[in-house]
């Protein structure tokens, strides 16, 4: 069965008449997405920020550039370094995520890193169109039981990540349309990250 992107470029004649289709449809699939989830994930990064509480994003192809995106713009973005957002994404040093992959398996290379880092009242953001990675769902699980805040960016039907974490922010694209998908967790990255900067510089 042909998910929507793939019937765009099917009624498409030209690489312009396709990237007028497909801005469309993205454009649509971002209309549906929750702005009171958007709400609770902007105030849960806020009070994390006003306790020193620190944020770890994950996530794993796509969504682990997303998450070192996101941050950086939380991080750093946001230009508050007297009182910083404690951010990190977790996908970043690859001496430790080869050494984790090479000595337990791949699917502990967020749960190993968070059994060293993760508080109690930290915050964990799992990014994930499937929202059914392994290795995302056992840190997920850890962070729930360290009595962390757990944030799931999530796409297609959510999977499981969306029934365990605390709050989900869901971008409904369709199963398999992985470009609209990671096109609408970017887009929130951004989002939350320039509404931080313009609350916090008020």
């Amino acid at each position: 069965m042909m998910n929507k992107v793939e019937k765009i470029y099917n009624k498409s004649d030209s690489a312009s008449q396709y990237a007028e289709n497909y801005i469309q449809y993205v454009g649509e699939v971002f209309s549906k997405i929750s702005t009171a989830e958007i709400e609770i994930f902007a105030k849960i990064l806020l009070n994390a920020r006003d306790r020193a509480s620190s944020i770890y994003f994950i996530g794993n192809g796509g969504s682990a550039a997303t998450a070192s995106h996101f941050a950086n713009d939380i991080g750093f973005g946001t230009k508050s370094p007297n009182k910083p957002f404690r951010v990190v994404s977790l996908c970043d040093n690859h001496s430790v995520i080869t050494a984790i992959a090479n000595d337990y398996g791949y699917q502990d290379i967020f749960l190993r890193q968070l059994e060293i880092l993760l508080n109690e009242q930290d915050v964990v953001v799992a990014i994930s169109a499937s929202g059914n990675s392994e290795n995302l769902l056992r840190a997920i699980d850890f962070a729930k039981n360290k009595g962390a805040i757990t944030v799931g960016l999530t796409s297609f039907s959510g999977g499981q990540l969306k029934k365990e974490v605390d709050i989900s922010v869901h971008v409904p694209a369709q199963e398999g349309e992985y470009g609209p998908a990671e096109d609408g967790h970017m887009m929130l990255d951004h989002l939350v990250s320039s509404y931080l900067y313009y609350y916090l510089k008020k």
